[in-house]
C-alpha cells in the first residue's frame, strides 16, 4: 500500500491482493478499519472549491457589452433623463440575475457524480457481516454484493456466483457483464477487467464479494470526477462574437464622436457645449443599448420553443450555437440504440427467420423470405421459439402501456421473440412447467431447464455460448426430423452472425422418455439436438436513423464513439449510415496516439470502440482544433467530461445519470435522437433570428447617429434631439427589433450546411445594409427636415417630421429585413408573424401619442403634424422599401448567376 501508484489489482492473485491490502477474506477487524478511515478519509467524492455567490454576480458584469451599456446609462445619465437610466442598468441587472442563475453548471455535475456512491454498503468486520454508511468503508474492507446493490467502492472480487454487472455508466457496455475472479493481464483495458467491480455500476443477477481497493477519489468515478473538474467551458459562438463587435463597436462610436466634436469646433466654429451635446446624441444614437436584452429574450423564445420539441436547453447561448454545429460525436448505448437488446435473427438447420421490431415492446413478427411466418409453419422454428421461452428466468411486465424487463437483457429479448412468434411464454410454462434447473454460470457459460408436459414426458432445453451447446450436441432439428450435426456449418454461421455485430447464442434440446424431477450435468453432456441459433442486438432506434440521414443532409458529420465491441460499433454504424462502414478506431490504438495523428484520424474516421472518457474528452477537442463546433450526446457518467467539453453538451434525460445531464447544456427528455436534429433546426431558426435582429439595430442606430454627424458636417441644426432619438432606440427595440425573435424558419434550414464557426456577422451584406439603410435614414427624414424648416413650420414641427420619418423607414425596413434572401412581397414576407404586425400597431400608436399628446410634446419637444406630412412620410418609407426590394432581388440575381458560372 506504499506509493502513489496503485497497482495493477486485476492482475494480481486473490492471496497477493489481501496481503497488498494487508487483510482477509473475513475483512478487517473495527480497530483496523478505524485506523485507516483516519488515515484514508471517508469513501467521498471531494467537493471542489466553488467561487462564492458575490464573486460569481460581480463575474456576470465582466463583458465588454455590459460595458457599452453602462457607459450608455451614464451618458443617459448625463442628459438628465432618469427614466431611460434606470431601463439601461435594469437591462444589465436582468442579464447579470439570467447569468448569475447559470452558472455553477460543473460543480452541479460533480455532485451528481457525488451522489451515485451506494449510501449503504455490507461487509465482514470483525469477521462478523453488518451493514454501514458506504461512506466508512475503507481499502481492504470485503464487501458482499447481491442482485440490485450499487457498488459503493473500486473491488478486486474475490468470489463470485453467477454475478453480473451493469457497467453502461461507466463503460458505456450495452450489455450486463459477467464477472470472474481469475487474474487477467497487466494490459488488459477497463472495460475488460472481469474480476474487478468499480463504484457507481449495480449488480444486475447473482452474488459475490470482493475486496475495498480503492475509495473516494481514488476509484475510477473519482478518476471522473477529476477530469471533469479539468475540462474549462469555452464560451460559444455567439458570445465570441458578440464581445468582439462590442469591442469594435465601442472603439468605433468613440472614434466617430470625438472626430465630429473636432470638426464641429474647429472647421465649423461651434461652441465646445453644443458640440460635446451633439457627441452625447450621437454616442446615445449609436450604442444599441436593447441589444443584449434582445439577444437573450430571442434566446428564451428558442429555449420554450424547443421544449415543446422535448428538447431542455440548461444554457441559453447554447441555442444558438446548435445552429453552427458541424460534427454531432454521439454515444452508442441508449442514444442511436434502443438499450434493450432485440433477437433480430433465428437460424435453423434449414431456414433462415428474420424478426421486426426493436426493444422489449413486443411489437414485430417472424418472417420467412420476407414472409410473414404464422406459429405452426415451421416445426423447427416453434420448437427453437418454445426453447428459448422456457430456458429462461426473466420476466416481462407491461403496465400503463410500456414494458419492463425483470432480470437479465438477453432473456427479455427470447421472451420478447416469444411474443412476436405468437408463443405466450406464461401459456408454454402451463404446457410445460419446469422442474429443475442449471443455473448460468461463468464457468459453464449455459443454462439448463427441466420439464414435464401432462403426460409425464421429460424435456430438457439448454442455451449458452454456441461452441459450448455444440461440443453438447451431437444432432440437429431439420424439417421436424433428427439429422447428423454438421458442426462445421453451424460455426461458420455463427462466424457471420458474429462479424455483423450480433451476440449468438446456441439452443438445444433432449427428450427423455423416463419421468424424473431432478437435472444434473451428466443429462446435458452429451446427446443434445441442436436447435438453431439466435442473433441479438441492442438495435438502432428507427428514427435514430432518419435523424442522421437528416443531420447529414444538413451538412453535420456524424460520430459514434461508444464503449462497445468494435464489431458491434461497426455493424451498428452501418445499419445508421455513420462512417463508411469499414473505418473503426479502437481504444487502444487512441490511446498509442498522440495529439497530431489523433488530430488526423478524426477527420477520416466515424466511428470509434472500447473508449473511455479519456479517449471521448481527447476526440473533442482534437475535433475542437481543426475549427468544428462539436456537440457531444451521451447519457453515461463516462460521457460527463466531454459533453461539458463539447460546444453543445446533449445528456439523454430519460436513461440518462444525473451526472451526464448537469454536465450538458440540452437535455432531450424523450432519448430520442430525432429531437437533437430537431433542436438543431431550432438552433439554426435562433441565430438566423438574431442575425436579423442585429442586421436591423445597427444600421438603424448607425443612421440615427450618421443624421447628428451629417447636421454637425453642414453646420446645421440637429435634426433629432438626443432625447427624442433615445425615444426612437427604446420604442423601436421593445416593438420592432423584438419582433424578428418570433420569426418562424425560413423553409430549407436543414437544406444548407453549418456556418462556419468563426463566421463574422459583419459580412458583405451586413457591411451593405450598414451603408445602404444608414444613407437612406440620413437622407429622408433630413430631406423631409430641410423642408418643412424651409416652409417656416417650426423647429418642433419639423423634428417632429423628422422622428416620424425615421420610424415610418425602420418599419418598411422590418418587413424588408424579415426574409433575409427571399422577396418580402408576399405572403409570408407581409404576414406570417402575428407579432410583428401587433409590434407595428403599438407603435403606430406611440408615434402618434409622440406627435399629438400634450405631456409628450412637453417632455420631446413634438408638434402636432397635418395630413399633408403624413402623406410624405409614408411616401419616404415607401420609396424607402421598395428600393430595398429591388436590392435583394439583384443580390438573387447575382447569386444564380455566380452559381451558374461555377
Amino acid at each position: 500500500m506504499n506509493g502513489n501508484t496503485p497497482p495493477p489489482w486485476h492482475h494480481l492473485e486473490i492471496h497477493d491482493t489481501l496481503a497488498r491490502l494487508a487483510s482477509t477474506a473475513q475483512g478487517l477487524s473495527s480497530a483496523e478499519a478505524a485506523r485507516r478511515l483516519t488515515h484514508h478519509g471517508p469513501n467521498v467524492l471531494p467537493e471542489a472549491p466553488r467561487p462564492g455567490p458575490w464573486r460569481r454576480l460581480l463575474a456576470q458584469f465582466h463583458n465588454v457589452l455590459i460595458y457599452v451599456l453602462l457607459a450608455s446609462a451614464v451618458v443617459t445619465l448625463a442628459i438628465g433623463d432618469w427614466v431611460d437610466t434606470a431601463v439601461i442598468v435594469g437591462v444589465v441587472l436582468i442579464n447579470a440575475a439570467i447569468g448569475f442563475l447559470q452558472e455553477g453548471k460543473a460543480e452541479a455535475a460533480l455532485n451528481a457524480i457525488r451522489h451515485m456512491l451506494a449510501p449503504q454498503a455490507t461487509v465482514l468486520r470483525d469477521g462478523e457481516r453488518l451493514t454501514l454508511a458506504a461512506s466508512q468503508l475503507v481499502p481492504g474492507d470485503v464487501v458482499l454484493l447481491q442482485s440490485g446493490d450499487k457498488v459503493p467502492a473500486d473491488l478486486r472480487l474475490l468470489e463470485i456466483r453467477n454475478l453480473r454487472l451493469d457497467e453502461s455508466a461507466l463503460s458505456g457496455e450495452s450489455l450486463p457483464v459477467d464477472k470472474n475472479p481469475a487474474p487477467l493481464p497487466p494490459e488488459t483495458v477497463l472495460s475488460d477487467r472481469r474480476n474487478m467491480a468499480y463504484a457507481g455500476s449495480v449488480v444486475s443477477y447473482g452474488q459475490g464479494s470482493g475486496v475495498v481497493v480503492a475509495t473516494g477519489r481514488d476509484t475510477e468515478l473519482g478518476r471522473i470526477t477529476r477530469l471533469l473538474a479539468t475540462v474549462q467551458a469555452d464560451s460559444t459562438p455567439l458570445t465570441r462574437m458578440l464581445q468582439q463587435f462590442a469591442r469594435w463597436l465601442t472603439a468605433l462610436i468613440l472614434l466617430v464622436a470625438v472626430l465630429t466634436v473636432l470638426l464641429g469646433v474647429y472647421w465649423r466654429g461651434q461652441p465646445w457645449p453644443e458640440m460635446f451635446m451633439a457627441a452625447v446624441g450621437l454616442v446615445v444614437a449609436a450604442i444599441p443599448e436593447g441589444l443584449p436584452a434582445i439577444v437573450t429574450i430571442t434566446l428564451a423564445i428558442g429555449v420554450e420553443r424547443m421544449a415543446r420539441q422535448r428538447a431542455i436547453m440548461r444554457r441559453l447561448p447554447a441555442i444558438e450555437t446548435l445552429g453552427a454545429v458541424s460534427v454531432i460525436c454521439t454515444d452508442k448505448t441508449g442514444t442511436l440504440t434502443c438499450n434493450e437488446m432485440t433477437a433480430v435473427r433465428l437460424v435453423t438447420a434449414r431456414h433462415e427467420v428474420s424478426v421486426s421490431g426493436a426493444g422489449y415492446r413486443p411489437d414485430g413478427a417472424l418472417h420467412l423470405a420476407g414472409t410473414p411466418l404464422p406459429p405452426g409453419r415451421q416445426t423447427d422454428v416453434d420448437e427453437l421459439v418454445r426453447a428459448a421461452a422456457l430456458c429462461n428466468d426473466a420476466r416481462l411486465l407491461h403496465h400503463d402501456g410500456h414494458w419492463r424487463l425483470c432480470g437479465d437483457p438477453t432473456e427479455g429479448a427470447l421472451l420478447t421473440l416469444a411474443h412476436k412468434a405468437e408463443w405466450p411464454p406464461e401459456v408454454l410454462h402451463e404446457q410445460w412447467p419446469r422442474r429443475d434447473a442449471i443455473p448460468f454460470e461463468a464457468e459453464y457459460r449455459f443454462m439448463a431447464t427441466l420439464h414435464h408436459d401432462r403426460n409425464g414426458h421429460r424435456q430438457i432445453y439448454l442455451k449458452g455460448a454456441p461452441e459450448v451447446v455444440l461440443a453438447r450436441a451431437s444432432h440437429e432439428l431439420a424439417e421436424g426430423r433428427l439429422t447428423e450435426l454438421n458442426a462445421a456449418r453451424w460455426q461458420q454461421t455463427v462466424a457471420e452472425l458474429a462479424a455483423q455485430g450480433m451476440r449468438v447464442l446456441a439452443l438445444a434440446g433432449k427428450s427423455q422418455p423416463h419421468a424424473g424431477e431432478e437435472l444434473d450435468f451428466a443429462d446435458v453432456e452429451d446427446g443434445l439436438t441442436l436447435l438453431g441459433l439466435v442473433g441479438l442486438i441492442d438495435p438502432p432506434r428507427p428514427e435514430a436513423v432518419r435523424a442522421v440521414a437528416s443531420c447529414q443532409q444538413a451538412g453535420i458529420r456524424v460520430k459514434m464513439i461508444t464503449g462497445d465491441h468494435a464489431l458491434t460499433a461497426t455493424a451498428i454504424a452501418r445499419e445508421l449510415g455513420i462512417g463508411d462502414g469499414r473505418l473503426v478506431l479502437s481504444g487502444e490504438e487512441l490511446e498509442a496516439m498522440d495529439d497530431a495523428r489523433l488530430a488526423e484520424a478524426v477527420r477520416h474516421t466515424d466511428v470509434f470502440a472500447r473508449t473511455s472518457p479519456e479517449h471521448k474528452l481527447r476526440l473533442v477537442q482534437a475535433l475542437k482544433r481543426h475549427g468544428q463546433v462539436v456537440a457531444m450526446t451521451g447519457d453515461g457518467v463516462n460521457d460527463a467530461p466531454a459533453l461539458k467539453q463539447a460546444d453543445v453538451g446533449v445528456a439523454m434525460g430519460g436513461k440518462g445519470t444525473e451526472a451526464a445531464k448537469e454536465a450538458a447544456d440540452m437535455v432531450i427528455t424523450d432519448d430520442n435522437f430525432a429531437s437533437l436534429t430537431r433542436a438543431v433546426a431550432e438552433g439554426r431558426t435562433v441565430y438566423d433570428n438574431l442575425k436579423k435582429t442585429v442586421l436591423f439595430i445597427l444600421p438603424t442606430n448607425i443612421g440615427e447617429a450618421a443624421i447628428i454627424v451629417a447636421a454637425v458636417v453642414a453646420g446645421l441644426p440637429l435634426p433629432i434631439t438626443p432625447v427624442q432619438i433615445l425615444w426612437i432606440n427604446m420604442v423601436t427595440a421593445v416593438t420592432l427589433a423584438l419582433a424578428l425573435a418570433f420569426e418562424p424558419s425560413e423553409g430549407l434550414v436543414m437544406r444548407r450546411p453549418p456556418r462556419r464557426a468563426d463566421a463574422s456577422l459583419l459580412d458583405r451584406l451586413f457591411l451593405w445594409r450598414l451603408l445602404l439603410v444608414g444613407a437612406l435614414m440620413v437622407a429622408v427624414p433630413f430631406a423631409l427636415y430641410l423642408d418643412a424648416v424651409e416652409r417656416g413650420l417650426g423647429e418642433a414641427l419639423a423634428r417632429t417630421v423628422a422622428v416620424n420619418s425615421m420610424v415610418a423607414i425602420e418599419i418598411a425596413y422590418l418587413f424588408n429585413i424579415r426574409q433575409l434572401d427571399a422577396s418580402a412581397i408576399s405572403r409570408h414576407g407581409l404576414g406570417g408573424n402575428r407579432v410583428a404586425l401587433l409590434s407595428v400597431a403599438l407603435l403606430v400608436l406611440l408615434q402618434l401619442a409622440l406627435s399629438y399628446a400634450a405631456p409628450m410634446q412637453a417632455l420631446f419637444g413634438t408638434a402636432g403634424l397635418a395630413g399633408g406630412e403624413w402623406l410624405k412620410i409614408l411616401t419616404g418609407a415607401l420609396a424607402c422599401f421598395l428600393l430595398l426590394e429591388g436590392e435583394k432581388a439583384l443580390l438573387r440575381r447575382y447569386r444564380q448567376l455566380t452559381r451558374a458560372t461555377h
